[in-house]
Parts: structure tokens; sequence; C-alpha cells
């Protein structure tokens, strides 16, 4: 009898359980389910039912998942179909039937390995009919869930908004980056577990810490592979080869496929994008956060070396780490039972070299607030992160002779405007209180002084003070200048000297300017001044003067920061103060307008404008616009040149086809610059039913 009991279909309601399961943006055909939560099938018998009822206490339901499924190691479990069901396990319940079909409702654990999955009917303990296959992720909406997120708005940030911010720039100038996260385009879900098969530990992947380590290591590990050495360069046919990023998808691709975009070393940055749209694509929340001031390579070192030249021009790097303008990194949220109580919610994706070629275990997931706290007996990355955020960066300079002399300088400090972006806007969020306490109270001192105790108790540290720098003979120095500088514009910066002392000071100042990548690495050295001042006795004295991309001997390096320093030295005794700003290019503005609502299926206009505030003309313009939901593909414009004080404008027509909040990306090129990028969001809402 159980013989003849056979399938004529099955129906997974894909539409409907993955409307209910929060992944219908990634499949409205193929059904992608959360653990822990039921979702209906519908079983269609080719004969009525009831003439199989002898067999019918023998059915059961097997979901396996993995090249070589097993119930040893939970990729394969058998449970049958009955009238009540194990909510705490794999369980099947008839929720309704008929005579020739089934209406199934099916939950599994909520600590159930996730991953591609094949279903089958089993009857009689030997008959097994392929159903077919559905995806397993984690799930943020589930309470006993290892990633569950309480707040609605938090999960559709973390989880479910494709739209993100990604802010670069610098401490005093911060650039917000326009990035499509795309965890539910294409076959993002297909690369992001061919990724986690790299890992044969698949019992494992019911836990989310495991799995956000693996993919982190093993991110960091293609990134590596694949990073191109960034172009030093400005040759025309070079400055085409920049790649255009506008999200994860394209890099993740060409990691793991070779058929998307490559890196450069000076975009490197974009991993932590990468590594977000991966973790939230499997159902762990995730965001990327920009520290501005990082020390990175130390060592768990707090103080950092920097050099320079008698020039004032940095020179060479130190052996306790280098200053990052910025850096980003990738935080996901997630309880962590197995540390003490208050160390779950967000923790940080920790990457780092391998040792002994094991891949796998190269990347650490340290809680923010281990960081906070200083509590490096956590794990050994707290150390590295702690000082990420609390170094003190000490400045060198290098005589001509090869001796090295510690300058009175305005002393660098790290961990400034921690950020991310807001919750359900487009605001940046300073979240630098997560990271440390306020700078200067009690609680700072408390954890610094820990931090010392415990370094020192192992030996891995010296005091975190300060190199004492006895001046006898004081000269100051204080450097003012513009948080950013237009392209092939000038701006003013000035240079303080104060004379304290009662005696006449002869004064050789040097002002320098390099381009610098956002890792702090050297790109070109572009312009350097000396001047030869005698400062009277207790003298205040003003040096003003232009900074202009006209005085360089090289246009800045694509994606380059201006890192002007000011050098002054008493010939007399030797003695050298010193002062540093980093400074962002600033470029012309795109200027979008458009409605802030729009009717779904109902075209509107959209105008893009530009300002050529340049003293040359801006050829060779091209724009691109691109958005999920308002266009069906990404489209590109050649446009006229742009004189110097006019202005460009040109007008667009969309069709936005997906309710919600959508956003339009507007991407220029010229032969002035590349990359030139704005945004800006509508409400696109259904339209209203004629009575």
């Amino acid at each position: 009898m159980g013989q003849a009991l056979s399938i004529k279909r099955c129906d997974f309601q894909a539409a409907r359980n993955n409307e209910e399961h929060h992944t219908k943006a990634i499949s409205s055909r193929r059904l992608i389910v959360r653990r822990g939560q039921p979702f209906i099938i519908i079983l269609h018998f080719h004969a009525p039912v009831h003439a199989f009822l002898p067999t019918l206490k023998k059915v059961a339901l097997i979901a396996q998942t993995g090249e070589e499924p097993s119930k040893a190691n939970r990729t394969q479990v058998t449970f049958p179909i009955t009238s009540l069901g194990d909510r705490k396990w794999w369980s099947a319940v008839v929720e309704e039937e008929d005579a020739q079909s089934w209406t199934i409702s099916v939950t599994t654990p909520v600590d159930a390995i996730i991953g591609h999955y094949s279903l089958l009917l089993q009857v009689s303990g030997r008959t097994r009919h392929s159903l077919g296959q559905f995806t397993l992720l984690f799930n943020p909406w589930s309470r006993e869930d290892a990633v569950f997120l309480e707040n609605e708005a938090q999960r559709r940030e973390y989880l479910l908004n494709q739209n993100g911010l990604i802010y670069v720039g610098t401490a005093d100038c911060i650039e917000t980056e326009p990035w499509n996260f795309g965890q539910f385009e294409g076959d993002v879900i297909n690369l992001s577990l061919s990724l986690l098969g790299m890992d044969k530990q698949m019992e494992e992947w019911n836990n989310p810490m495991h799995v956000a380590r693996v993919l982190g290591a093993l991110l960091h590990a293609l990134m590596e592979k694949s990073v191109l050495p960034t172009l030093q360069t400005q040759v025309t046919q070079e400055r085409e080869l920049l790649t255009k990023h506008r999200g994860s998808v394209p890099i993740l691709q060409q990691w793991l496929t070779g058929q998307g975009q490559p890196v450069y070393e000076g975009q490197a940055w974009m991993f932590a994008a990468v590594a977000c749209t991966v973790l939230r694509c499997l159902g762990i929340p995730a965001r990327v956060v920009t520290t501005f001031g990082s020390a990175q390579g130390t060592g768990g070192e707090l103080l950092v070396d920097e050099f320079y030249n008698e020039e004032g021009l940095q020179n060479g790097e130190g052996q306790r780490g280098r200053i990052w303008i910025f850096q980003t990194s990738t935080e996901c949220w997630m309880a962590r039972p197995a540390l003490p109580q208050g160390y779950g919610g967000w923790q940080i994706l920790y990457p780092r070299l391998p040792k002994g070629g094991r891949v796998l275990e190269a990347c650490d997931l340290v809680p923010v607030r281990a960081v906070k706290e200083g509590t490096l007996k956590l794990t050994p990355a707290v150390s590295d992160l702690f000082a990420a955020v609390n170094a003190i960066c000490v400045v060198w300079k290098y005589r001509d002779d090869g001796t090295l002399e510690l300058t009175g300088s305005n002393t660098k400090y790290v961990g400034n405007n921690i950020s991310t972006k807001g919750v359900g806007s487009d605001h940046c969020e300073d979240i630098t209180q997560n990271y440390k306490y306020p700078e200067g109270s009690p609680q700072e001192k408390e954890v610094l002084e820990k931090v010392q105790k415990e370094r020192m108790e192992h030996g891995k540290g010296n005091s975190i003070h300060l190199p004492s720098l006895e001046i006898a003979d004081p000269l100051y120095l204080f450097l003012e200048a513009p948080s950013s500088l237009p392209l092939r514009r000038d701006a003013q910066l000035s240079v303080t000297l104060v004379n304290p002392t009662d005696q006449e000071k002869r004064v050789q100042l040097t002002i320098g300017v390099q381009a610098v990548y956002y890792n702090g690495l050297l790109a070109a050295k572009l312009w350097r001044e000396k001047l030869h001042l005698t400062l009277s006795a207790n003298l205040v004295r003003r040096i003003t003067t232009s900074l202009s991309f006209s005085y360089f001997e090289q246009n800045p390096p694509e994606n380059t920061f201006l890192r002007l320093t000011a050098m002054a030295t008493h010939l007399e005794s030797g003695l050298t103060c010193f002062a540093q700003e980093d400074i962002a290019i600033s470029r012309p503005c795109l200027t979008i307008q458009m409605p802030e609502t729009a009717e779904q299926y109902q075209p509107f206009k959209a105008s893009v404008s530009i300002h050529n505030s340049l003293d040359v003309p801006m050829k060779d313009c091209v724009i691109c616009i691109l958005g999920r939901g308002l266009i069906h593909r990404e489209r590109t414009y050649r446009l006229s040149s742009v004189q110097p004080g006019s202005t460009l404008c040109t007008q667009f027509q969309l069709t936005p086809t997906q309710v919600g909040l959508q956003r339009l990306t507007v991407q220029m090129d010229c032969n002035m610059f590349q990359n030139l990028t704005n945004y800006k969001s509508v409400t696109v809402v259904a339209p209203e039913l004629s009575a």
C-alpha cells in the first residue's frame, strides 16, 4: 500500500513563506526561510489519501544538507508528519487536509544548521520522494535565535536595508559614500553559501559566531589574494582603469569567480562592506563602522611612532604601527553565551594574517564592550583593537646625520568620531561612546591603568606615558588649515610661532604637503617651502600663506588626502616643533533634484546639475544613474563639456516599480576627476485604488 502512495507535486508556497520570513527581496519563486519559524508546504497526491490510511502513520519528512548528509552531525534529520509537532526540534504538522492534499506546517529548530536543504517524503521507512529544495537562514526575529535583535527598526536597517552609507574622509571632514550592499541580489545567497562551503565543519554552521569568523577569514584571504596594486601615476589610460565601485556584489563576484570588478589597494576599505553584505544575506545583523584616526599594526602597543625628515616630510615607518586616516570595520550582532554576561551584542569582525596556513582560524570576533572596558584576557585581539582607538602617536625627526630627535608637537590621538549609518535615516551616528569612555573621565583613566597593568604583567608593554622632552628654551608652533582643499583652487593656511623667552631666536620653518592614502601610506611628495625667520623676544608671529594645486609638483593620485606638515627648528638649540593636518580634497558637487514622494508605476522627473568651480573646462563628462526599484538597469549618458563658471543640468524620467524608500545614485567622471558621487532618496507609495 505504501508503495502506491505517490506525490503529484509539492507546492512550497515560496511567495507566501518568503513574505513571512522577510526573504521576499531575494526571491518569490525559491523557498528561503529562517530557522525557528514555521513555513507552509502543500502536498498534492495522485490518489485520494484515505485509500492509504494504514500507511500514513509511517509517513515522515527528511531534511538534509551538504555533500554527505549525516544524522551524526545533524546535517540529516528525519521527523514524522503528525497532528502535534515538536516546536523545539524539526516538526511537521498537518494544518489542513482534503481527499488529495495536505497543508503541512514545517518548523525548524532555532539552532538548526543553515544552508541549502533538500526535502524528501519517506513512506513506510523505505520509499523516498524528492519534494524539492529550500534554503535555511539565521533568524533575528526569533527570540531564541542567537542573532535575535529585539528592535524592529534595527532589524530592518541591519538586515534588510540594501542601501548603505559608508563614511570616509578625515575626522574634520567626514564624507559619505552611498553603497549598495545588495545582500538580496542575484546569486549573492549562492555565493555566500559557496564561500561558507570552504569550511568543512558543517556541524558548526548552526553557530553564528563560527559562521562569522569563517566568513571573515575567507573574505580577508580572498581580498589579500585579489587586490591589485594602487596606481601611482595619473596617465589618462590608467585613470580609466580605476574601478567604479558602487556596491559589494561586483567585488564579491570578482573574489569568488573572477567575473566581477577588482579592488585596488587604495580601495581595500571596501572589505568591510563586502563582509557586511554576506553576513546580512545569511541572516546575521551587521553594519559598517568607520574609525577616524586608527592605530593599526601596533601589536597592542599604546605608543605609535611617526618619523619626519628635516624638511618636514614623512620619512619611513616605525616599528610600532601606523596611523590610518580612517579605517572601516564590520560589526555583527549576536549573543555570546560562552562569555561572561554583558559581552553579547555588537561584535567586531577582526581578520588577521593566518599562521601556518590556517586560514579558517584567522579571524577573531571581539565584543565591542571588551574594547571599551579593556578586557584583554577575553581574546588576544582585544589588545590590538583597544590600541586602535586609544593609542598616542609620538613624532620624531630624522636629522641629516641619521640620528633621531623627539619633536615638541601637538600629540596626535586616535579613535575619533567612530561613525555608522543611523537607523532608518541617512544621518551619520557617532558611536564613539561604545568604544571608549570620554577623554579625561575617571572611567577612561581607570581602564587605561588596568590595561597598562595587565600588559606589564605579561611583559608585553612599556609605559604608556609619553617620552619627556625637556625644554629649557621653549618654542611653540600652531598650524591652522582648512579641513578640505577645493580641487584646483586656493585655500589659506597659517602658521603661528611663539617665542615666550626674553631672547631672540633664529628659526627655520619648513612647510610641506604630501599625498597620503587612507591607510597612512605615502603616495607622492607634492610641495615644500622653507623659510628662515628671526623671532624677537616674547613674540607671537603669524604667517599666512595660500595653498594651491598650482604649487604641486604633480597632481595628487586618485583617492588620496593631503598631509600638511609644519616643522620649526631653533637653529641655536636644535629644538624642533611640529604640527600636522590631514586635508580632504573636495570636488565639485553633484546636485540632485526630485520629489520626496512618488507613486508606484507613475513616471517622475529627476534633474542632475553640476557647477564647474574649477579654472579649467570639465571635458569627457559621463554621468551614470542607478537605483534599485527606480531604474530597470544602470544608465550611462555622455554629456558636453562644462566651461569654468558654467553649470550643466540634465533631466531623467524614472518609473518606480517597488514601494518603500528607494535611492537614486548618480556618479560622474570627467577628465579632471573620477567617481564623483551623490544620492537622493524618494518614498514610493502604492497607487490609490479607484472607487
